[in-house]
């Protein structure tokens, strides 16, 4: 009868110490990026294999179909962590409660579109969603924006949701620091995960600058500075920058769509680390605000810096020396981001 009670009691408490369930949202949800990212999240690769999750899929109206499919493909996978799926089109019904907002949804820039056009569109809808986030999410969601101009998309958000810290908002630049992180990796034939420490600074845009300077590569089980296993300055001061810039773009013309899968890695990668940390001795690529940083960046931008996270939140990794060559590129992308942050803010204030 002991042996019973006992046996009860376990069951008993092992089924209250399951974790509450954390809502998770992603916009623009009947997407390619959408598509390739749910099922990660939906089976535990971001959040935790324990962690249960609700997924909220917020898009416009006339993508409701599509999303009613999405949401028969989640049901069909029998993922045990998936408690509950939410399609909808109401920034209400999205953004209630929030433990996690990722922004996947923006307007894309159409042919013959002024990038001053681009702006002014993609103001509307962050400043609806950081209005959003203000007046329905938790306070401690934690936001990513990816959405082109993410950077400045992230800023409006944030700007426009005053009571949520800025610090809990940024902008995906995971996928260039995979891409930068990659191509040193192929150039020395190592893995990837033997580069580590390579930088994204600045916009997530052709003038971010993947930078190498401080990154180090494990060659023959000894880690040696990224310039030294590479054996090719001209090449690491040249075309792997051109190529790390421009891999979007090269994307694109290969498949007559944009960056997908490896764009929904890096979200998930980018949530990981901000859930669980980052490992010591690394830092990762975040696009977060620019408020007391060490380099110079103009302070009320959203820039992409190396950050260590730990307990859920963020430092900027300080103190690295910075060259003339990393300097002059450093500062073209953030002449770049206050461009558009100034442009953003004229429209936000109509």
């Amino acid at each position: 009868m002991l042996t019973l009670l006992t046996a009860m009691y376990i069951v008993v408490r092992a089924a209250s110490s399951e974790a509450d369930p954390i809502r998770v949202l992603v916009t623009g949800a009947a997407g390619q990026i959408a598509y390739s990212l749910l099922y990660s999240i939906a089976k535990g690769d971001v959040f935790g294999k324990d962690q249960p999750i609700i997924l909220v899929l917020l898009d416009i109206p006339p993508m409701l179909p599509v999303l009613d499919g999405v949401v028969m493909e989640l049901q069909d996978c029998a993922l045990p962590l998936l408690r509950e799926v939410i399609p909808t089109d109401k920034v209400e019904v999205g953004f209630k409660d929030l433990d996690a907002a990722i922004l996947v949804g923006s307007m894309p820039r159409k042919e013959g579109m002024e990038r001053k056009d681009l702006l002014k569109a993609n103001v509307a809808i962050f400043k609806t969603q950081g209005a959003a986030l203000e007046k329905y999410a938790k306070k401690t969601v934690k936001v990513l924006v990816v959405g082109n101009p993410a950077n400045t998309n992230c800023l409006i958000a944030s700007k426009s949701a005053p009571s949520i810290p800025k610090e809990n908002f940024s902008c995906l630049t995971r996928l260039d620091h995979n891409r930068a992180r990659s191509q040193v990796a192929m150039r020395c034939g190592v893995p990837a995960d033997a580069v580590k420490n390579v930088i994204i600074w600045g916009n997530h845009s052709s003038t971010q600058y993947p930078d190498v300077h401080h990154a180090m590569v494990k060659v023959n089980s000894n880690e040696v500075p990224a310039f030294d296993a590479v054996k090719d300055d001209s090449w690491l001061k040249g075309d792997f920058i051109s190529t790390v810039q421009l891999r979007g773009a090269a994307v694109i013309k290969a498949r007559k769509l944009s960056s997908a899968m490896s764009a929904a890695k890096a979200i998930c990668d980018h949530m990981r680390d901000w859930w669980f940390g980052t490992l010591d001795g690394e830092f990762m690529s975040m696009g977060v605000y620019a408020g007391g940083n060490s380099y110079g960046i103009p302070e009320d931008l959203i820039y992409s810096f190396p950050v260590h996270i730990k307990n859920k939140s963020w430092t900027i990794h300080d103190g690295l020396p910075i060259n003339d060559f990393s300097r002059a590129k450093m500062d073209a992308t953030a002449a770049e981001l206050v461009e558009e942050r100034d442009t953003a803010l004229s429209f936000l204030s109509q």
